[in-house]
């Protein structure tokens, strides 16, 4: 470890296969609701846990990931969880959805269509897909910008402090559909995502590379099924940058920052109807965590 702070200077392999062991994440994502009068109109807190089994050490194709609790607070009430998503399972595939048919990124669509939190309240809409979006959050670091790509640039072409590549996925359609809610023809196209390698840090005793990412201007369109015969249309945009810190040694990411600003219009598809405006502030740590700290109740982590 002191050889690779005191050769700062010296190119880094991003490139590198990661460590073959099981790993434990906690990610908390906040959302700050501003009207436009400045101030603030609601939040939410998501809180998930996520274990990862390689491939390597279980002799599947893919990795493994199993939540085994996600947590929820809502407008500053009590916490609870989500009981259908304890120990919810599935094998990550990064072509799912993109290239091949099946969900995005392999996570199934179907635990995420009718979800209650544990005192028993149906949640609306649009919790249940933040709730689902929490996953697609994660791989999108874990496994998109932290990874080397097979196709197209991406990390493996950082080799100094200063360095700059153009991302693979930059200026590209991501579908977000999700089951019978969120209906097909509902896209986030990407924006021009940059990554900067900015240098050397060090998270929980482990030198990592400091990987700042941009996306640039994206938009967004969902078509949501309101009921049998009615569909709602929200249409925004947004820009979101933060910094990954991928361990040196392992290849594993340790730690990721997001801020993000969305700006968004929700009505009728009929766009002649009144919309209504809003302004969301998102705010994401994931923190690579031991199995100590893994097994003890979701809470709000430090940065």
């Amino acid at each position: 470890m002191q050889e690779l702070i005191r050769d700062f200077g010296a190119p880094l392999d991003l490139s590198i296969e990661r460590k073959p062991e099981t790993q434990y994440f906690h990610m908390q994502t906040e959302f700050i609701h501003i009207g436009f009068d400045g101030k603030r109109t609601g939040a939410e807190t998501y809180l998930l846990r996520l274990l990862c089994n390689p491939g390597a050490l279980s002799g599947k194709k893919l990795d493994e990931y199993t939540c085994t609790e996600l947590g929820l607070q809502l407008q500053g009430g009590s916490h609870v969880t989500i009981p259908a998503l304890k120990l919810f399972t599935y094998q990550f595939n990064l072509m799912s959805g993109m290239i091949d048919k099946g969900p995005v990124f392999g996570i199934p669509h179907e635990p995420f269509e009718s979800l209650t939190d544990s005192t028993g309240n149906k949640l609306a809409t649009d919790i249940r897909y933040a709730i689902y979006n929490n996953f697609i959050d994660f791989h999108t670091f874990n496994d998109v910008f932290s990874r080397p790509m097979k196709f197209g640039k991406g990390i493996e072409f950082l080799k100094t402090p200063g360095d700059q590549v153009v991302h693979a996925s930059a200026l590209r359609d991501a579908p977000v559909t999700l089951g019978n809610t969120i209906k097909p023809g509902s896209v986030f196209h990407n924006g021009r995502i940059t990554l900067e390698l900015k240098g050397i840090s060090i998270v929980d005793g482990a030198p990592c590379a400091i990987v700042g990412y941009d996306s640039g201007e994206c938009t967004l369109r969902m078509i949501i099924a309101v009921d049998k015969n009615q569909e709602g249309l929200m249409e925004g945009g947004s820009e979101y940058k933060g910094d990954m810190y991928i361990d040196l040694l392992s290849g594993w990411l340790r730690k990721t920052t997001l801020d993000e600003f969305v700006i968004t219009q929700a009505g009728a598809t009929d766009v002649t109807k009144p919309r209504i405006y809003g302004y969301t502030v998102r705010h994401i740590l994931l923190r690579l965590i031991d199995r100590q700290e893994f097994e003890k109740p979701v809470a709000l982590l430090q940065q």
